[in-house]
């Protein structure tokens, strides 16, 4: 393991600069617009793009990559993201804002699946679990370190969009410096949203819900909390604590669903968010009660992602899984751009705390949404449950799990869209008319 980092690091030291500057760069947003009067419901709009920008990269990327190589598209996407916040600072407009956002959010794509390309071909059966929380680690401690570097300038300056700009710069260095030998990147096939839905219902509704929970974070968080009241220090630590509470609570729920199944810890997870979501309308922001508040809230609400993975693959065999991962992180991408401006516009209308509500409601329907899926279907055996793994947002990250074996990866590029479609209706078949299975098995 320790070697497998070691030949790795560049990629790990680029990822870590690309995340800082992402985590600065949607806070600075966020707060910016706040101060240039741009509107709640206009700043959620703005701050949307991103998800939708990077939503489409997520599709083009690949192809991109199998065009014209790794290192040139990572270049390429690099000094896009580079110049788009630059754009931001010298036109503040609600548009070219928006616009900038969509493609800073293609070129994070990008620059997200050239990495972890990268990466998963440096893993092995082995070391793949491993490798895929160290990743994480970097991944949610650059961006919570990003919010901290908000307090550099004031964000009604220039400076701090430099600042982001150049992190993105250096990322390119170690990246383009490494030793590590450019892998393929196969555009696998992926599973329609209906098919995938019809096989596990509660993974694909609570994966849509997840995303709306992150673009409402991620998208207005840092207008709430300048909203309320926060002075600029005051605004990054509370986005610094609601990841780093998603960080600490991701291993603690992983480890109780390995034993009770992900169905009961979704359930679990979205009443407590949900009920402290609530309470937190009461708070405004002073005292050491409000942060554990977020930290709760960000804890319970962020593990979402992986549980939703963990249940819906729990049906799946390791080649749907792989089609499956490309339909699940455009099911969150379209959460997440749907989440922000639908928050930002309740919070136009019932103000700021309505920031609360919203992620209150996005988690309770998840929790009555699994509720009635407990009446309408039992949980599997046990024994055919996989582990938790901690997975990020992109389509490659399946690559990294450790419940697929990399031979069944391979074999899943090989896959085509008609044989896929037939697989995945005859698990449909499976699990709607499970008296035939037993009628069969008896005979």
């Amino acid at each position: 393991m320790w070697r497998v980092l070691s030949n790795c690091w560049a990629l790990f030291l680029g990822m870590g600069f690309i995340m800082l500057g992402n985590g600065l760069q949607a806070t600075l947003t966020g707060v910016r617009a706040t101060m240039e009067g741009f509107g709640t419901t206009i700043t959620g709009l703005v701050m949307s793009g991103y998800f939708l920008g990077l939503m489409t990269g997520c599709n083009i990327v690949p192809k991109m990559v199998g065009r014209v190589g790794h290192v040139r598209t990572f270049g390429a996407l690099a000094s896009l993201a580079s110049t788009s916040i630059l754009v931001q600072a010298v036109f503040v407009a609600p548009w070219i804002w928006w616009a900038m956002r969509f493609v800073t959010g293609f070129a994070y794509a990008g620059l997200f699946i050239v990495v972890e390309s990268w990466i998963n071909e440096a893993a092995n059966n082995g070391n793949r679990g491993k490798l895929m929380s160290f990743y994480m680690l970097i991944s949610l401690g650059g961006m919570a370190g990003g919010q901290m570097l908000l307090n550099l300038s004031s964000p009604s300056g220039f400076e701090l969009f430099v600042l982001v700009s150049l992190l993105v710069s250096l990322a390119v260095i170690p990246i383009l410096l490494s030793t590590a030998r450019a892998p393929q990147i196969d555009v696998m096939e992926n599973v329609g949203v209906l098919q995938l839905y019809r096989v596990s219902p509660l993974g694909v509704f609570g994966m849509f819900v997840s995303g709306m929970s992150i673009g409402a974070f991620f998208g207005m968080g840092a207008v709430y909390a300048t909203e309320i009241g926060l002075s600029v220090k005051d605004v990054s630590f509370f986005m610094s604590t609601l990841i780093l509470g998603g960080f600490l609570f991701q291993y603690p729920l992983g480890w109780i669903s390995d034993y009770y199944g992900p169905r009961i810890v979704i359930i679990f997870s979205c009443t407590g968010g949900a009920v402290v979501s609530f309470i937190a309308l009461q708070y405004t922001g002073e005292g050491l009660l409000f942060y554990v508040i977020v930290a709760t809230v960000g804890g319970l609400t962020m593990p979402l992602y992986s549980l939703c993975s963990v249940y819906t693959n729990d049906y799946l065999t390791p080649t749907q899984m792989v089609a499956a991962g490309g339909t699940l992180v455009l099911i969150n991408a379209i959460g997440a751009s749907i989440g922000s401006p639908v928050t930002a516009l309740a919070m136009d209308i019932f103000g700021p705390q309505a920031f609360c509500g919203c992620i209150g409601v996005m988690l309770s329907s998840v929790m009555v949404f699994a509720l009635w899926r407990l009446i309408k279907r039992g949980a599997i055996d046990a024994a055919e449950q996989g582990d938790f793994v901690v997975m990020a947002t992109l389509p490659l990250s399946v690559s990294l799990n450790p419940d697929v074996d990399l031979a069944e990866i391979e074999a899943a590029g090989d896959e085509d869209a008609q044989d896929i479609r037939s697989s995945f209706e005859e698990l449909i078949n499976d699990l709607e008319n499970p008296e035939d299975i037993t009628s069969s098995e008896e005979k």
